[in-house]
C-alpha cells in the first residue's frame, strides 16, 4: 500500500493534531486518548473502549482482564498473524491450533470444538482479511462450553456481521491501529472494545501499570497506553473509515470482475460485511508467481506462512488438531495490492499481470 497517498489529503488536519498535542504536552493518556476511546466505542456500537499502545498488547490485556491466565488453554485458528497466539503466551495461557475454513480462511467451530478441554478458558475468533467469522457458531459454541469469547478485529475494523460490527460480537475485542491497517496511526496502537464496564476498568488499570489512580497499584500491570498523539492523530482519521472501506469493497469488486475464475478468491460470507483490509488470491506455485509480479512492477504480500503450529515457538505445544486447510492457505496464499486510493488503472495492471504470470507459470486454479 502506499500510506503517502493515504495521508495526502488529511496532511493538513494531521499537522494541526499534532500541534493541538503539542501545544497541551497531553502525550500520554488524557483528554485526546479520552474523546478517541468515546468516538472508537460510538463506532464500534460498543460500551467501552481502551486505548493501548499495540493491538498485541490488547489481544494481551483482554484476555487478561477476561480472567484467562496460566494453566488456562485459549483456541486460535491456525492460520493467522503470529500475534494471534503471542497473545494467549504472554497472558500466561497455552494457545491451541484448530483449522480454518477452506474457502474464508476463518476458525473453523468444528475443528474449535475438537480443540476444547477441560483446561479451554478461551475461544480468539480472527476476522481475517476483513472478513468477520461466523459469530453465531462461535457464540454458541462459547456457551456450550462456558468460554470468554475475545475478538481479534486487526484486521476488520468497521466490518459487519449481519446488522452489527465486529468489536460488539464477543466478550471483548482487540483492535490493532499499525499503520497500514484500515484505520491506521502513524506508528503504534491498539484499543479494546467490551460492553463489559468490570471488564474494561480492569483493562485500564492493566494497561497503565495495575493503577486505579495515581499511586493506587491494584494488580500486576504493565506500560501499555495509548499516547496522546497517536489518539489525535486516529480522530483525524477515524470520519473517514467508513468512506474507505467502501472504496476497498469497490476495488474488490473490480479484482473478482477482472479475475474470474483464472485463480482462487475469498470465498464471502452471506450476510457478512468484508472490509478487505488485503486482497488474497490462491495460487499453487505462489513464489514463482510472486516473482513474475515482481518483473512487472507489481508488489505482493504473504499472509501469512507458515501455520501457527509450524512457527518454532509453538512447534512443541501439544494438543493442536489436525489443520489441513490452515497448511493450504500457508502453501498458496499471496495478497494483492489493496488500499483505498488505488486508481481503476492500477487495478487492472495488477490483473494483466497476474494473468499473465498465471499463464506462464501453468498454474491456472
Amino acid at each position: 500500500m502506499d500510506l503517502a497517498r493515504a495521508h495526502g489529503p488529511s496532511r493538513a488536519a494531521l499537522a494541526a493534531a499534532f500541534e493541538r498535542v503539542l501545544d497541551t504536552s497531553g502525550f500520554i493518556l488524557g483528554s485526546e486518548v479520552e474523546s478517541f476511546e468515546a468516538e472508537f466505542a460510538a463506532h464500534c456500537g460498543a460500551a467501552h473502549c481502551v486505548g493501548v499502545a499495540s493491538g498485541t498488547a490488547a489481544l494481551t490485556i483482554a484476555l487478561e482482564a477476561a480472567g484467562v491466565g496460566p494453566g488456562d488453554e485459549v483456541i486460535v485458528p491456525a492460520h493467522t498473524y503470529i500475534a494471534s497466539a503471542l497473545a494467549v503466551s504472554r497472558a500466561g495461557a497455552t494457545p491451541v491450533f484448530c483449522d480454518v475454513d477452506a474457502g474464508t480462511g476463518l476458525i473453523d467451530c468444528r475443528s474449535a470444538a475438537q480443540a476444547i478441554t477441560d483446561r479451554t478458558a478461551a475461544l480468539l475468533p480472527v476476522h481475517l482479511y476483513g472478513q468477520p467469522c461466523r459469530m453465531d457458531a462461535v457464540r454458541a459454541l462459547a456457551r456450550e462450553h462456558g468460554l470468554a469469547v475475545i475478538e481479534d478485529c486487526a484486521q476488520a475494523h468497521g466490518a459487519h456481521d449481519g446488522e452489527d460490527r465486529v468489536g460488539t460480537l464477543g466478550t471483548a475485542a482487540a483492535f490493532s491501529f499499525y499503520p497500514s491497517k484500515n484505520l491506521g496511526a502513524l506508528g503504534d496502537g491498539g484499543a479494546i472494545a467490551t460492553d463489559d464496564g468490570a471488564l474494561a476498568q480492569r483493562a485500564r488499570e492493566i494497561r497503565n501499570l495495575g493503577q486505579r489512580a495515581k499511586g493506587e497499584h491494584v494488580r500486576i500491570g504493565a506500560n501499555e497506553r495509548l499516547d496522546g498523539l497517536q489518539a489525535a492523530l486516529l480522530r483525524v482519521k477515524l470520519p473517514h473509515l467508513d468512506g474507505w472501506n467502501r472504496r476497498r469493497r469497490e476495488h474488490a469488486e473490480r479484482y473478482r470482475a477482472l479475475l474470474g475464475d483464472t485463480v482462487g478468491l475469498l470465498e464471502e460470507r452471506p450476510g457478512a460485511e468484508c472490509v478487505y483490509h488485503l486482497f488474497p488470491v490462491r495460487v499453487a506455485d505462489r513464489d514463482a508467481v510472486a516473482d513474475r509480479l515482481r518483473d512487472r512492477g507489481v508488489q505482493t504480500g504473504v499472509h501469512y506462512a507458515p501455520a501457527l503450529r509450524d512457527q518454532p515457538p509453538f512447534a512443541a505445544t501439544p494438543g493442536h488438531t489436525a489443520t489441513p486447510n490452515a497448511d493450504a492457505w500457508a502453501r498458496e496464499e499471496l495478497s494483492l495490492p489493496m488500499f483505498p486510493e488505488l486508481e481503476p488503472f492500477e487495478i487492472d495492471h495488477v490483473a494483466a499481470a497476474l494473468t499473465h504470470a498465471l499463464t506462464t507459470a501453468g498454474d491456472n486454479r
